[in-house]
C-alpha cells in the first residue's frame, strides 16, 4: 500500500460523484486484536479508508472521548509495533488504504526514518501529523517521500490564507480539514466554517478536502458530504466501543455513516 492507492481511492469516490468516508480508531482499542476487529469491521461495513491512532498520554488535540480510550490502549500495554501490527493486519485483510494518525512526539522518538520505513513495509498508506508544524516537517516528508507515504496536516477555521497556501503545498495524498475549532468530539451541529473553510482550500489546492471533527451521525456526515472529498469519523466511532458494544453495533453505525456520505 502507499500513496498511490490513497489517492486512486479518493479519485475514484470523486469520479463517482460521491464523498469518501473515512474511519478513525485507535491501535489497542478495546485490544490490539480487538482494535483490528474494529477497524476491519469499519471498512467492511462502508468505509473507504481508514486512520489508525497511535495512542498517546497527553491527547492535547482529542476530546474525553478518544482520550479515554487512548488510556485504555495504553494501559493494556499497547506499542508502536502493535500500530504497525494492526496497520499490516488490517490491511492485509481488506486491501483498503490504512494511514497512521500519530502525534509528532512519538514518532520522533522512535526515530523519524525508521517508522516512515516500517510504516511502509506495513503497508501504511501515509500519517496524519495535527501537531507537526508544516516549517518543521522536513524531515518527515524527506524520510515520507522516500517510503511512498502521503504526509496529511489538519489546518482549522482560524488558518490564514497564508497558513493554507504553506500547508497545502507541503502535504499530500489530502488535506484534513478540521471543521470546528478545539478538541476532537462528536457535536450536536457541524460548524458552518467547515463548508466556508473547504472553499478557501479549494481556491488554494487541487488535493482532496477531507473535513473531520464533530461528525456524529449519518444526517451530519451527509451535510459535509456535499462540500468535502472525504468525511473523517472517529469520536462517535469510538464512543459505540466504549458503550461495550460490539463489533456488530459498529458495522450499523458505518453502514448508517456510509449511506448518509455515499447518498445511496
Amino acid at each position: 500500500m502507499s500513496l498511490r492507492s490513497l489517492t486512486d481511492t479518493l479519485a475514484r469516490t470523486k469520479a463517482a460523484g460521491r464523498a469518501a468516508l473515512i474511519a478513525y480508531l485507535p491501535a489497542g482499542f478495546p485490544t490490539v486484536d480487538g482494535g483490528i476487529a474494529a477497524l476491519r469491521a469499519t471498512l467492511d461495513a462502508g468505509a473507504d479508508i481508514v486512520e489508525v491512532g497511535l495512542p498517546h498520554s497527553d491527547p492535547v488535540l482529542d476530546g474525553p472521548v478518544i482520550q479515554t480510550a487512548d488510556d485504555l490502549a495504553l494501559r493494556g500495554g499497547v506499542r508502536i509495533a502493535d500500530v504497525l501490527r494492526t496497520v499490516r493486519e488490517v490491511h492485509a485483510a481488506t486491501g483498503k488504504p490504512v494511514l497512521v494518525m500519530s502525534y509528532w512526539n512519538p514518532v520522533s522518538r522512535y526515530g523519524v526514518e525508521r517508522f516512515a520505513r516500517e510504516l511502509a513495509a506495513a503497508g501504511g498508506a501515509g500519517c496524519v501529523l495535527p501537531d507537526l508544524p508544516v516549517a518543521e516537517s522536513a524531515e518527515w516528508r524527506r524520510h515520507a517521500a522516500a517510503h511512498d507515504l502521503a504526509t496529511v496536516f489538519v489546518v482549522a477555521p482560524s488558518s490564514t490564507d497564508a497558513q493554507l497556501r504553506e500547508t497545502v503545498a507541503a502535504g499530500t495524498g489530502f488535506v484534513y480539514a478540521a471543521a470546528l475549532m478545539g478538541v476532537t468530539g462528536a457535536r450536536a451541529s457541524v460548524d458552518e466554517a467547515a463548508g466556508v473553510l473547504a472553499r478557501r482550500l479549494r481556491a488554494v489546492t487541487e488535493l482532496p478536502v477531507c473535513v473531520g471533527m464533530g461528525i456524529a451521525d449519518a444526517s451530519r456526515a451527509a451535510d459535509v458530504a456535499t462540500f468535502a472529498d472525504g468525511v473523517i469519523v472517529g469520536s462517535a466511532l469510538v464512543k459505540t466501543l466504549l458503550e461495550g458494544r460490539d463489533t456488530k453495533a459498529l458495522e450499523r453505525l458505518t453502514a448508517q455513516l456510509a449511506t448518509g456520505v455515499h447518498g445511496v
